[in-house]
């Protein structure tokens, strides 16, 4: 029976030794996100802003807060339309450097080690958009053979911009003010891919999530049949610090274990059927096992 056990034992050791060999091939081995970013630039209107600096000034960031100031001409603006106009200001800023930028907005909670973590995409690419750090609804296209994973998202909480993406935008900025004006809603964030795919360049999404979005029910999307909350599927660490959906209204720990919990399944339910990693991706894929890999270790991690 002892020997028995051990060999059990052992073939448990080996098995959790294979699996983690296999995530870390599908982990690029690149520089540090930290080493390759040349500015931060944090999105926000009136939120506090302070324990989001600080903990992005520790991982060695170099950050600027863009503060939309409040003008009589916002007066009728949609709340989509200014987000998508605090935006624009970034990829201004963005599109005159020569290294990528990192955009985040206000309500998002990086990782712990956020700085350390790998680049999403090869540094060394030439056609790439931008690569979200925080997916909403993702979408898996490819995985090259150095684990880099080409995608799509939903959301602008957290993404770096290429320069070349930063001007592309800049004309996306100026289509969605033509085709849907100032006043209405617009799921602009949700055109990005494509927008930037259209124009050959390639997009990419974390193995996890390197943050979360702690931010409060969005009453606009409601209005217009959209989800007013979500949350990060899977992230790599710990959050630095608890998100404002946890500590607004009380409930704390267990409110945030609440919220991660419900995002967990989410982000499994989203696998088994399908949305993650679609069938015609999978079917027309020439690394299909590379895919499935890929959506399914990603979910093999003890960080809710």
């Amino acid at each position: 029976m002892l020997v028995l056990d051990n060999r059990e034992l052992r073939d448990r050791v080996d098995t959790h030794s294979n699996i983690r060999t296999r995530i870390n091939k599908l982990i690029p081995d690149s520089s540090r996100l930290v080493d390759c970013i040349s500015q931060v630039f944090i999105i926000a209107y009136k939120e506090s802003t302070q324990q989001l600096e600080e903990t992005l000034i520790q991982e060695g960031f170099q950050c600027h807060v863009l503060r939309q100031e409040h003008k009589p001409d916002y007066k009728n603006f949609s709340p989509s339309y200014l987000c998508l106009l605090n935006h624009k200001e970034a990829w201004n800023k963005a599109a005159v450097d020569n290294r990528p930028t990192l955009i985040i907005e206000a309500d998002f909670v990086p990782v712990v080690g956020l700085g350390k973590l790998p680049l999403p995409f090869n540094p060394h690419q030439t056609n790439v958009g931008i690569s979200w750090l925080y997916t909403c609804a993702p979408q898996l296209y490819n995985v090259s053979a150095n684990g880099y994973a080409e995608g799509c998202s939903v959301s602008t909480v957290a993404y770096i911009v290429t320069p070349q993406a930063a001007k592309i935008l800049l004309e996306l900025g100026e289509a969605v003010k033509k085709t849907s004006g100032s006043t209405a809603y617009s799921a602009w964030d949700s055109t990005i891919d494509m927008f930037l795919r259209n124009r050959n360049l390639k997009n990419y999404i974390p193995f996890r999530n390197y943050g979360e979005h702690g931010g409060l029910p969005n009453l606009e999307h409601s209005r217009y049949g959209l989800s007013k909350t979500h949350r990060a599927d899977i992230l790599y660490n710990k959050l630095a610090f608890m998100p404002i959906y946890a500590t607004v209204g009380g409930g704390g720990s267990l409110k945030f274990l609440s919220v991660r919990f419900q995002a967990r399944l989410k982000g499994i339910a989203r696998l088994v059927l399908g949305k993650f990693l679609r069938l015609p991706i999978l079917k027309g894929s020439s690394v299909p096992a590379r895919l499935v890999n890929f959506a399914i270790l990603r979910q093999l991690s003890s960080h809710l």
